[in-house]
């Protein structure tokens, strides 16, 4: 095995990696926009609305997801109607394909990960929100929108961790992201550990910095909570002649 070979590769490789951060960015920002709307559909009560969405996810999640990036760029060219529709000209392109299928796929497991945070709100929140006056629009957005995405973060985080390794599969479809380009160097080289090293090297740096990422965030949450939850407890330790002292000399 040539070591040297592997710092050699790593400025191409680095390259390639570009590719493969924005498009696991694109993926994640569109499918998470996506998942909002679908989540608290598919957190309803109403079978009309969860219904589709639970059809939706149980495609996209009971489905490879290299099926559906065939099914996008190859299925989608054998149409004769879409050929010759206004949105050829982007599903025409790999990029445009890799990104559609990947954002579909993240958004459907990003939806399930969010209905399970909506649904493991406490009950009393909601009810002292509409004890408020709350409208169901500012709840959701103040109330269960926070605390779900809180509960679900963990979960999330590593939904995130797996899209980035998804999308090496966008090399399937000829672009040349760091899988892509690896491969295209072991076809140069011959050198197939060499390479396929640096570029897991790569990946696993790519991935510390987001697990990074994500601690940091999850950390923050949670020291808000820990200080509101000392506070609380500060107040109750507090014995009722100190309380009323207090109270007089804050007057």
């Amino acid at each position: 095995m040539e070591w040297h070979l592997i710092i050699d590769v790593l400025p191409l490789l680095l390259e390639g990696s570009l590719l493969t951060i924005q498009l696991t960015a694109a993926s994640v920002v569109f499918g998470f926009v996506i998942a909002i709307p679908l989540s608290l559909m598919r957190a309803s009560g109403s079978t009309g609305l969860s219904r589709p969405i639970l059809l939706y996810t149980f495609a996209f999640r009971g489905t490879p997801l290299l099926v559906q990036i065939f099914l996008i760029y190859y299925a989608a060219s054998q149409i004769e109607w879409i050929r010759t529709s206004f949105v050829w000209p982007v599903l025409r392109e790999p990029w445009w394909c890799a990104l559609i299928a990947f954002s579909l796929n993240h958004a459907a497991y990003t939806t399930e990960i969010l209905r399970g945070g909506i649904r493991a709100v406490p009950r009393g929140e909601i009810e002292a929100a509409k004890a408020l006056g709350m409208s169901y629009a500012l709840r959701t957005r103040r109330i269960v929108l926070p605390v779900a995405f809180r509960l679900s973060l963990p979960a999330y985080a590593n939904e995130v961790v797996l899209m980035l390794k998804a999308s090496s599969l966008a090399s399937t479809i000829t672009m040349m992201e760091l899988t892509g380009t690896a491969r295209k160097i072991v076809a140069q080289t011959f050198s197939p550990y060499e390479v396929f090293i640096s570029a897991a090297l790569i990946y696993l740096g790519i991935t510390f910095v987001v697990v990074h990422l994500f601690g940091r965030l999850e950390r923050g949450i949670t020291s808000h909570q820990s200080r509101a939850r000392a506070e609380n407890d500060n107040r109750e330790n507090i014995p009722p002649s100190e309380g009323y002292a207090i109270g007089k000399v804050s007057r």
